[in-house]
């Protein structure tokens, strides 16, 4: 069964259990059955050679041992002994060499979907979520792939085969040994397996989200950098930081305690069955019913179960802690995209740029009502509408729902008569080009940035949507030009730089729909004039969505829509709603200075 946990975001989530877990990395063994079966065909092979190790070993000193002198004897017995050995590392190497192209193939696959499988999430989850936890959790999860395999697979699959197979054969030769041996391993597997489970894993669960924190903690302090020395606030910081890593360092203590626990457990379980075997065989001995061979046999047998025993408990160890690595990743693909595309959802095909609300109802998860109830509106084909009011009066969600970044609890929105809940939000978003009020940048080159919106689009088409936006001024003077990085999030360059490049990029995308997100706030005056000329040439026949205050952005709209609280309490022309005297007059007051 799953336990509910708070995660290091502060959300509460499901934990899967180790059976869970086993069967989401079980289904990648299982995608290429061929190389698991030689994998697994070449240990098998090997573990039979390793059985027969010990009896290899006693015939060849009770064949030196003997009265009678044979030579050739001997050296056939030297020659078994010697060939079970070269046996055995012949054919594990050839089970490897099935392995790694299987693990390598199957890491990689667990690190793609698990991306995509982030991407599908809402911007809701993205929101309540730290972007360095989630990168944390992405890497950890192919290496725990990568413990969790090699442990099950190549060390306790193998281990299990001789460490029973031993303790059979010496419980047909001297019963008493063997259900000493018998005894001894199943201890041992019980204080792996139950105890670790239940005494070690909550406290590496623990361990494991706090280094999770660590990432986010590094993220959230490195991405917002400028911040931080704008108020020199770095010892602010360190102690912050300082306190997540000390808190991951007294939970990992408690961890690795406990793994130290077991340990110490295991060696005295290795310690009994090291004296009970010899002890026995020797007392055989003693009597004269074993021979020489009887108790190299017994030791070479002792030494080779206390190997395999060895491994069972670094590995149990390693699987566990490779479990609850995956455990992340395997939970998120149980998890079900918060909005997700309906089956066989068509492709938008939209030409003219109409967008209808029709009764929409939304509400906001942590909201206690709908900021849209009942709402309904059209925007005609090529029609430019403004969105203006207060902050939190419902101008982005307006924009937002368009997107279909959330769903709606009721009604719908039609794009050129087409409900976007059944269309494909990759085809739904490639008909709306975005500028926002801060854009973000990916830390690639100025072309790639503004490719990112037609990536098969020509270095000349590159340049002509820059010298639209009026960015080429700025990208000639760069010393790469084009091919310049802009940074993290594009903070090699100023805010008017990164708007421009996110303006160019709105022309290349030749979206039917616009949105202009107060994409002119953070340019100077003469070059907001520039813009807003090559945003005029845009905007011709396509729909277009304005979210501004400055008043010489909206004045040309066809129509302004006044928001407050998820409702147009005004609509109209800049002139006749300053007319009127209502809310917009106030506002733009304010925004002249002449409130």
């Amino acid at each position: 069964m799953s336990d509910i946990d708070e995660d290091e975001d502060g959300n509460r989530r499901r934990v899967l259990s180790n059976g869970q877990v086993m069967a989401f990395i079980a289904g990648f063994w299982l995608r290429r059955p061929l190389l698991l079966l030689g994998a697994v065909g070449g240990m098998l092979v090997a573990v039979l050679f390793d059985l027969m190790l010990p009896t290899a070993s006693g015939r060849l000193i009770d064949t030196l041992t003997a009265t009678t002198r044979d030579t050739a004897k001997a050296w056939w017995a030297w020659a078994a002994f010697l060939g079970v050995y070269v046996g055995f590392t012949i054919t594990r190497n050839i089970g490897f060499r099935f392995w790694n192209p299987l693990a390598a193939r199957n890491m990689q696959e667990m690190s793609d979907e698990g991306f995509k499988r982030v991407q599908a999430f809402s911007a809701d989850w993205h929101a309540d979520t730290f972007a360095g936890a989630t990168v944390r959790r992405l890497s950890r999860a192919m290496w725990g792939y990568d413990s969790v395999s090699d442990a099950v697979v190549l060390w306790l699959g193998p281990a299990l085969i001789v460490l029973f197979g031993l303790s059979l054969q010496m419980m047909f030769k001297w019963p008493l040994i063997g259900l000493l041996a018998m005894t001894v391993v199943a201890g041992f597997l019980i204080l792996n397996l139950w105890v670790v489970k239940v005494y070690v894993r909550p406290a590496n669960l623990r361990s494991n989200a706090l280094d999770s924190r660590i990432g986010g903690a590094l993220a959230d302090a490195i991405t917002a950098n400028p911040t931080v020395k704008a108020f020199g606030a770095e010892p602010r910081e360190e102690a912050r930081f300082a306190g997540v890593t000390a808190a991951w360092s007294k939970a990992v203590q408690v961890t690795w305690g406990r793994f130290m626990d077991i340990w110490l457990a295991q060696n005295i379980l290795m310690v009994l069955l090291l004296a009970g075997m010899t002890g026995m065989v020797v007392d055989l001995w003693s009597h004269g019913r074993a021979s020489t061979g009887d108790v190299v046999y017994a030791i070479t047998a002792f030494l080779q179960m206390s190997g395999y025993l060895r491994n069972i408990g670094e590995n149990v160890r390693m699987m566990q802690k490779g479990i609850d690595d995956v455990e992340d990743v395997a939970g998120y693909a149980r998890m079900a995209p918060q909005v997700a595309d309906v089956p066989d959802a068509g492709v938008l095909a939209s030409e003219l740029g109409e967008i209808v609300f029709d009764h929409v109802t939304f509400r906001y998860k942590s909201a206690a009502e709908p900021l849209y109830e009942d709402f309904s509106l059209t925007l005609a084909p090529g029609e430019r509408v403004a969105l203006v009011g207060a902050t939190g009066a419902g101008k982005s969600t307006f924009v937002k729902l368009i997107q279909r970044l959330y769903d709606l609890d009721a009604g719908r929105i039609l794009i050129d008569g087409q409900d976007i809940a059944k269309v494909s939000q990759q085809s739904l978003r490639r008909a709306i080009a975005l500028v926002p009020q801060d854009p973000a940048l990916f830390h690639r080159s100025i072309a790639e940035n503004i490719a990112y919106a037609r990536p098969g689009a020509t270095e000349e088409e590159v340049r002509l949507a820059a010298r639209r936006a009026r960015a080429e001024g700025f990208i000639d003077r760069l010393p790469l030009g084009y091919d310049t990085l802009v940074g993290e999030r594009g903070v090699k360059l100023s805010g008017g730089e990164r708007q421009r490049v996110a303006i160019a990029r709105a022309f290349l995308a030749d979206a039917p729909i616009l949105v202009f997100d107060e994409a002119t706030s953070s340019l100077d005056v003469e070059t907001e004039r520039a813009v807003q000329a090559a945003m005029e040439e845009l905007m011709a026949g396509r729909t277009t969505i304005v979210i501004a205050h400055r008043l010489s952005t909206i004045r040309g709209a066809d129509r302004i829509l006044v928001f407050e609280n998820g409702r147009i309490v005004e609509e109209g022309r800049h002139g006749d709603l300053r007319k009127k005297g209502g809310l917009y007059a106030r506002l733009a007051a304010m925004t002249e200075g002449t409130a």
